[in-house]
């Protein structure tokens, strides 16, 4: 028999508990440094609650751009470690730059560094303690998977990709055709007659159901997962796990039923969100023309050395209902680059010159398309616009491809900043199922996660 597990965080409940502890802490610690080391920086009282509001604004800001919250990057120390640093480093600087709602500098400037360490000591001293502690088996989600027509290896390789927090512990297989001498990596098959056992037994917090054909499931097994729904015990259909786990829709398995399974977004239709977000593509494409005029001079020169030719590439993208539309961009690649026809981008492709590598990492390349952004043909936040013949091939070889034209392509999107970059049909799948995740749950604060994880990957330098 297994341990029994104390108990298990939900992938939100954790991402809570590791912002309202971070705060806590941070809060915590500055007190005691204030009082035992007499520091008058910043303190927390009534007078002053401003300083506290806006510490804290800054702190978990800038602890999600550097991605403190991303659970796998979470669970490595080494990965806290740099983000703690980078992510105090700017909280500090911000919070002495705004002097107007935040303390004066202080005469004495050794309390500048001692409020630094004081954030970014208790942030590594916790957070090691998080994944000491936390982070062990004791506490991982201990789930069965039942049905027929899965793949197990798949689902078990899916789930903890996801949530490294989540132990597939077995699996119950109706099909009688179902290979028993396959290894299955530690994965155990039970006898469907085992159920309510192996539940008990090994401690499981989760049964998940998984199959292709509800007709095809046994009476018993429907029986038995009908005794534990009774006596309240979780049971998740596996689709809806899957989109709640990797925040994507799994349009390659739900077939024909996938327009009743999909319900659009009502922000798709929402008036006062579509004009609120519009609003905000103008502003935020306005201050983007602004900031490609600073830097153009920079460009011109680099594309003078770098790239020694035309510094602008315009090429025909398809748009919001189908349409097509001209997307402007900074070139990147060799003039020669398509003399044998359209074909993917790759990474590390040899058609990108070295300036060409350099825009593309840091995403300065997109700064024209702030001209697409300002004419209406393109949003900040949608899926990105693709050529019409690999919109045609898609649409061909992955069910429901053009679903994702029903809203307007973006700068930035959910697919730009969660999937790999797209070189074969299996990428352009990945990314299709975060475009119509977004698609569907659409609005302020998924908008919000999109903008951060964009700053995370234009600081981080991973741009293709």
């Amino acid at each position: 028999m297994s341990d029994k597990p104390l108990f298990h965080f939900e992938i939100s409940e954790r991402k809570i508990f590791l912002r309202l502890f971070d705060t806590f802490f941070v809060l915590l610690a500055l007190s005691i440094v204030g009082v035992v080391f007499q520091f008058s920086y910043f303190r927390i009282d009534s007078q002053y609650w401003v300083w506290t509001v806006v510490l804290v604004a800054f702190l978990n800001f800038f602890a999600t751009v550097f991605e403190l919250y991303d659970l796998q990057k979470a669970s490595r120390f080494d990965k806290v470690f740099q983000n703690v640093v980078l992510a105090t480093s700017l909280t500090v600087l911000f919070y002495i730059l705004t002097p107007f709602i935040t303390p004066s500098l202080p005469e004495n400037r050794l309390q500048i560094l001692f409020f630094f360490l004081s954030i970014a000591g208790i942030l590594l001293l916790w957070r090691y303690a998080y994944i000491a502690l936390i982070t062990t088996p004791r506490f991982y989600k201990r789930v069965l998977v039942v049905g027929d027509s899965f793949d197990i290896k798949l689902i078990a390789e899916t789930l903890r990709n996801s949530d490294p927090n989540y132990s597939v512990i077995g699996f119950i297989n109706t099909e009688k055709e179902y290979d028993a001498g396959f290894d299955y990596e530690g994965l155990t098959r039970f006898k469907v007659e085992e159920l309510s056992a192996v539940v008990e037994e090994y401690h499981i917090n989760e049964v998940i159901v998984a199959h292709a054909h509800k007709r095809n499931l046994m009476i018993t097994l429907y029986n038995q997962l009908n005794e534990l729904l009774m006596k309240g015990f979780p049971i998740r259909d596996y689709y809806h796990v899957y989109e709640e786990t990797t925040r994507r829709i799994p349009v390659d398995k739900v077939d024909k039923d996938f327009y009743r399974y999909f319900p659009f977004s009502r922000n798709n239709a929402n008036q006062f969100y579509r004009l609120s977000f519009r609003i905000f593509d103008v502003i935020a494409a306005v201050a983007g023309i602004l900031f490609g005029l600073f830097i153009l001079p920079f460009i011109v020169l680099g594309n003078l050395v770098g790239n020694r030719g035309e510094l602008f590439y315009s090429q025909t993208r398809i748009g919001k209902y189908g349409k097509p539309f001209r997307i402007l961009k900074f070139r990147t690649m060799l003039h020669d680059a398509e003399v044998t026809g359209p074909q993917y981008a790759q990474k590390d492709d040899l058609r990108v010159t070295p300036f060409g590598k350099f825009l593309r990492r840091s995403r300065i390349d997109e700064i024209p398309q702030f001209l697409n952004v300002l004419k209406g043909e393109m949003s900040m936040i949608g899926p990105r616009p693709e050529r019409p013949v690999f919109v045609k091939e898609l649409s061909e070889a992955i069910p429901f491809y053009e679903t994702r034209h029903v809203i307007k392509p973006g700068l930035t999107g959910w697919a730009q900043v969660m999937a790999n970059y797209g070189t074969s049909h299996t990428d352009s799948l990945e990314k299709l199922q975060y475009d119509l995740y977004y698609i569907k749950h659409r609005g302020l604060f998924l908008d919000i996660d999109i903008l951060l994880k964009t700053f995370s990957t234009v600081i981080f330098y991973r741009g293709q």
